[in-house]
């Protein structure tokens, strides 16, 4: 008897089920699907779901699963009661000792702009009933919503960060949400501490506007990509810094660089569905509930994971195996320079001497096609399993380059020539699923042998 292959979904090995798009969030019929944030839910109860956000790279879970407020998939509902702020008074004082105590005796919220050692801008920021606000950054202190950690290629986390420091603040942002139509959302950099208030201090990047408003930008920036015509036709945009006020800023020559972009004219902070948000160490993607209803679900990536093992494709070096075995056996492996698709097995190893000069892309597992002699790496497929990055619902068809996760061929084109930020000024293409940086081309497409009986 013939060998068949079997998909299953990803589930990494520390990490349980799913938590890392709430794409598939148990809504009553009267809820419209969330909109996507980097987050964690709130309690069920609330009336409306405003937007769910995700870090990218996770593939559905976190590694060791979720814990608190630290989750794969934040969505935002109206809060039961609004607790929004909006700008107000405006303070000016010669002092630090003037500046502590003014801050501390106000009560509300506010942003400190320390101009010199003699004088301090105070913007004073009052309650806003008609918007709910929700934070996000590395802390664990109340004030934020969400907690987010530094993400390695892989999908992993950053456990120690004695070993490598996080780049991501620790009040990195904060999302502003209308809580009547169209909940219009704007993504703002910085998040207030637990004293109610945002510090830039005098080294920190700010200036006063011509309408005489101060602003600034935090040490390591929140840069926001907007697709245009996401996820029908998607193009990607154009990556762009927000301020701590909300405008919209060309990128600074080096992410941390002391002087700001030109002021992008005409562009909004205004998140939209796709719209990607990069914190230095974790990239978060939005989506819309109007953008949920067309994505793909788990039960309809299930629908195709059988659908594809239901025409029983085989490992054209294989044949004479037993079609029984361990999940391991019957794991589908990919010859990523051509596309086959085989079952594991040792044939086509090639020793260090006998590598082709021309691939040199480092890898360690390095064979020969059977079928077509290409040399490349051999790795094995995994079907993405995060509904939400994916663009439409089409057949897993195509499987980035190197990591070997499957999703449709619209998918695989879209990420693999949407560049991230990384490092100081540099972009790249990764895989959505597990972060990893991807090769040129960065995907290849699958062929599969049918069954020969």
């Amino acid at each position: 008897p013939s060998s068949s292959l079997s998909f299953s979904l990803l589930i990494p090995p520390c990490s349980p089920s799913l938590p890392l798009f709430l794409s598939c969030l148990p809504l009553s019929p009267s809820q419209p699907p969330s909109p996507l944030l980097t987050s964690i839910a709130p309690s069920l109860p609330l009336s409306l779901a405003l937007a769910l956000s995700l870090p990218i790279s996770y593939n559905g879970s976190l590694p060791c699963g979720d814990r608190g407020r630290r989750k794969s998939r934040f969505a935002l509902y109206r809060r039961a009661k609004a607790n929004g702020v909006k700008p107000s008074t405006v303070h000016i004082l010669n002092t630090p000792q003037d500046t502590k105590v003014l801050v501390q005796n106000l009560g509300q919220h506010s942003i400190s702009f320390t101009l010199s050692r003699n004088q301090t801008v105070v913007v004073e920021y009052c309650h806003d009933n008609n918007t709910d606000m929700f934070q996000i950054g590395r802390s664990t202190e109340s004030p934020i919503d969400f907690v987010v950690t530094d993400t390695s290629g892989g999908g992993k986390e950053s456990e120690d960060p004695s070993i490598a420091p996080s780049t991501i603040s620790r009040f990195a942002c904060r999302v502003v949400c209308e809580r009547n139509p169209p909940y219009t959302a704007r993504i703002y950099a910085a998040g207030f501490d637990s004293s109610k208030n945002i510090f830039l201090g005098e080294k920190a990047t700010k200036w006063k506007n011509p309408d005489g408003h101060m602003d600034g930008l935090t040490t390591n920036g929140v840069l926001v990509m907007h697709p245009e015509g996401f996820p029908d036709d998607p193009k990607q945009g154009l990556w762009r810094e927000i301020s701590v006020c909300g405008d919209v800023y060309a990128l600074r020559e080096t992410r941390s660089g002391p002087t700001r972009g030109k002021l992008a004219e005409g562009e909004s902070s205004a998140l939209r569905d796709g719209s990607l948000v990069d914190l230095c160490g974790a990239t978060l993607l939005w989506r819309t509930g109007e953008g949920l209803l067309r994505a793909p679900t788990l039960r309809h990536l299930e629908a195709l994971r059988q659908e594809l093992n239901a025409s029983r494709p085989q490992c054209p070096v294989g044949l004479n195996r037993r079609t029984g075995g361990t999940l391991e056996e019957r794991q589908p492996w990919v010859y990523l320079t051509c596309g086959h698709v085989h079952g594991r097995h040792d044939w086509g190893q090639r020793s260090e001497g006998e590598d082709d000069p021309r691939e040199s892309d480092g890898s360690t597992a390095r064979r020969e096609c059977p079928l077509c002699r290409s040399v490349g790496p051999y790795v094995p497929l995994w079907l993405g399993c995060e509904p939400a990055v994916y663009v439409d619902a089409g057949a897993p068809t195509h499987a980035f380059v190197p990591c070997g996760h499957v999703c449709s061929e619209k998918t695989a084109r879209y990420w693999a020539e949407t560049p991230l930020p990384h490092g100081t000024h540099a972009f790249r293409p990764i895989c959505p699923f597990c972060s990893c940086a991807l090769s040129s081309p960065g995907w290849t497409r699958l062929i599969f042998q049918g069954p020969i009986d």
